[in-house]
């Protein structure tokens, strides 16, 4: 098995002998190459033997299927690689940089960006249109296996996951001590989003909706 090293907030790489998880490694599909059959030959996307899978910042399993994390960067690429990922959904006002644009069109993926910025008291909140859109892609199977990420993994990314717990029927203190985890200090405003989101205006097709639903 594949040896995992922990990237730090700060950028910084810790190689620490774990192998991963199994439920984090579900089976390689086929992926869409673009101008090469061959993963090695780009200097970009290349594997290289011997080195730990990097998972992106705050890299966590959400549901089988559903991954979230920070912004991914160059040397997390082989670790996303080993999760067959068919979609990416992505929450920042910023455009992917030149390095992931090539990662996703390399791989062949499915992206949806929303631009959002956070919740900031007192004028600036998360668009619960935007969420809601975003859940009702997420609860499609046929997206998955599907990355979930914003630039650090906390707190936008902490208020998709707890408005998708809403759905699941997790209890309130459930859904924030989860969202605790990742986000640190900033609760209030976020917490306030989740409490009052409407949940039940997210739309799915029941044909296509995860087993863990």
């Amino acid at each position: 098995m594949p040896t995992i090293a922990v990237q730090t907030a700060n950028g910084e790489v810790d190689q620490n002998d774990k192998t991963i998880d199994r439920m984090n490694s579900p089976p390689q599909r086929t992926r869409h190459i673009v101008g090469s059959n061959n993963v090695d030959s780009c200097p970009i996307c290349c594997e290289r033997p011997g080195f730990p899978l990097v998972p992106p910042l705050n890299f966590a399993m959400v549901a089988p299927g559903v991954y979230r994390s920070g912004h991914p960067n160059r040397q997390n690429f082989s670790f996303l690689r080993k999760l067959g990922l068919r979609t990416i959904m992505y929450f920042a006002m910023e455009d992917y940089p030149p390095e992931m644009q090539h990662f996703i069109q390399h791989e062949g993926l499915e992206v949806f960006h929303y631009k959002m910025e956070g919740n900031k008291e007192p004028f600036i909140e998360l668009n619960p249109e935007d969420i809601t859109d975003a859940l009702t892609k997420l609860l499609d199977e046929k997206n998955h296996p599907v990355l979930i990420h914003c630039l650090k993994g906390k707190h936008r990314i902490g208020c998709l996951v707890g408005c998708l717990r809403k759905i699941q029927r997790w209890s309130m203190t459930s859904i924030f001590d989860e969202y605790r985890k990742f986000a640190d200090t900033k609760v209030l405003a976020d917490q306030e989003f989740i409490e009052t989101f409407d949940h039940e205006q997210v739309h799915y097709d029941p044909k296509y909706q995860p087993e863990w639903l």
